[in-house]
Order: structure tokens, then sequence, then C-alpha cells
């Protein structure tokens, strides 16, 4: 197979008018230039200089091959400088996975704006909470909160925003259910609750200005599923209290549909993340997408 650094060696040849003149440029060995010269003449079957002691003039097959030999070594330069531009310019498409509520409740503005700055940039968005493998599905990161460790300790973790769990009910509810100033005040109240990884029906609550002040409060939940807004729908409509990241309420707090309960607790405090194989070999328009949502997400999951 013909090697593309053997063309350079027979064109800077040519242009340079000799053999020490090209390895002189091309910082080798005279040797180094001849062999690989005559290297590239085996390879093709022909010669393409006609050598004496004081020249060195190209032969018909050599002025031929010099055309096609320039050509493809500007072809080479420009693929090198189109991918090089790749790496450095935000460019291509970013494949990327989301839960179904951080991107309903939480992205929306801030991808219009990252393809507003981005024009160049395409996204190719899957809004899922299954789990998913990163690899194999050829996803360039996946966002996902987490309130412990990473369940893939081989994935790279660059933190978003934090997003703490609250407690919230109705006003209607609230009021026909009575004072609830205590975690032991939940335990006569209808709940709803939100499965995750098949934990038990448990609430562990912590002091917001103190999280080593704990209380755990074992529910009787009337309603328990998988769908969080679902279940903000059921407490608006008196259902219960539930424990929610607080960004998927705000909406509604801010219209009075619900109220915080026991505002001084958190219910679970949890981490938005960017979870990816690896950042070496990112791309471009990947690695800006990631820092455009570092700075867009501590606001867009705030409470007040």
């Amino acid at each position: 197979m013909l090697d593309l650094n053997d063309f350079r060696y027979f064109v800077e040849v040519i242009d340079r008018g000799s053999l020490s003149a090209a390895a002189r440029a091309l910082q080798r060995p005279v040797s180094t230039i001849s062999y690989r010269i005559q290297q590239l003449e085996a390879e093709l079957g022909l010669t393409l200089l006609a050598r004496t002691s004081r020249r060195i003039t190209l032969t018909e097959s050599g002025e031929a091959f010099y055309g096609h030999a320039v050509a493809t070594i500007a072809r080479a330069n420009e693929a090198e400088a189109a991918m090089r531009s790749r790496s450095t310019e935000p460019t291509g498409t970013v494949r990327y996975t989301v839960s179904v509520a951080t991107s309903q409740f939480a992205m929306t503005e801030m991808v219009a704006s990252f393809l507003a700055k981005y024009p160049k940039v395409n996204l190719l968005q899957d809004a899922s909470d299954a789990n998913v493998d990163i690899v194999a599905d050829r996803y360039d990161f996946a966002i996902r909160a987490y309130s412990g460790a990473l369940p893939d300790s081989n994935l790279v973790q660059r933190p978003l925003a934090e997003a703490p769990w609250h407690l919230f009910a109705a006003p209607e509810f609230l009021e026909a259910a009575g004072a609830i100033e205590t975690p032991d005040d939940l335990l006569g109240c209808a709940t709803l609750f939100m499965k995750r990884g098949g934990l038990a029906p448990l609430w562990q609550l912590k002091r917001e200005d103190d999280r080593a002040q704990t209380a755990q409060v074992a529910i009787r939940p009337r309603m328990e599923g998988t769908c969080m807004v679902t279940l903000k729908r059921a407490a608006e409509a008196r259902m219960g209290v539930v424990a929610l990241p607080a960004y998927i309420c705000r909406d509604e707090l801010r219209a009075g549909r619900l109220r915080r309960v026991l505002p001084d607790w958190v219910a679970a405090d949890s981490t938005i993340s960017a979870l990816m194989p690896s950042r070496r070999g990112m791309s471009a328009a990947a690695r800006a997408f990631i820092e455009h949502l570092v700075e867009a997400f501590p606001a867009a999951v705030r409470l007040d």
C-alpha cells in the first residue's frame, strides 16, 4: 500500500530541485528521502525520477504521478483541516439521554438557548427513565439524578446542579388534615410515593439547615408510582402529601396549587449530573453542550 508520506517526499524533491534541499526542508536524512522514493517507485513498478550525478529530472511517468501526488496531498490536508476544525469548533450532532421529568421541567429553555448559540450543532435527545448503556447505545452522555453513589463507577460524572426533594400538598388537603409541624405528624396523613429502584415506602427526612439531623418516616401511601407528573397531579387533587424534586413543583407553588409541607425539612438530597464514558475523544459540540448545561442548570432547578 502506498504511503502518503512518500507522496510528500516525492513532491518536495521536485519542488526543491534536489534530494538534499528536500531533506533540509523536511528535516530528514538524505538517505531516508532517497530510500522512500525508491520504495515508492518499487510499489508503483515505475521509474519516476531520472537521476544523474548533477541533477534529478522527472520521467514521463514521474510527470503524470506528480500531478496526482499534489492533488492527493491537497485533499489529505483539507481532510485533516476539516477534522481538526470539528475538534475545536462546535459542529455536528450531540446524542444524549435525559430523564423525562428533567427534560420537561428543567431543560426546555437551556436547549433552545444552546441551539441559538451554536447554529452548526444539532441535538438528538432521548427522554427516557430507563437504564441505558451509554457506550453500547452510542450516547455522548446521559443526564441523570442520583442521591447516592453512581451505579457504574466506570462513568465520569460532571455535576450540573443540586436538586433536593421536598414535601408538597394541596392547600385544601392541609386545611382538612390539620397542622403538620413535625415529621411524626405525617404518620396519620394520606401520602403519595414515588417508587425508585425498589425502595420501600419510606421518607428519610433531613433538616435543611442541619443535614445531620434526620427523621425516618415509614408511610402507607394511597398511591405509589413511577411518574412524577401523575403523583404531582394527585397531590393537586388533594389526595395526599408527596415528595418530589422541588423544581418539578415550582409552577404549582407559584400559582398556589401546592404548598411546602415541613419547609424546614428536605425529603432527599439529589445531584443532577452528566454521565459520560470519558472526557477524552468527546466532540467539541458535546463539550460545549455540557459546559452550557453547567452554567444553566442551577437557575433552571432553583425553587425561588
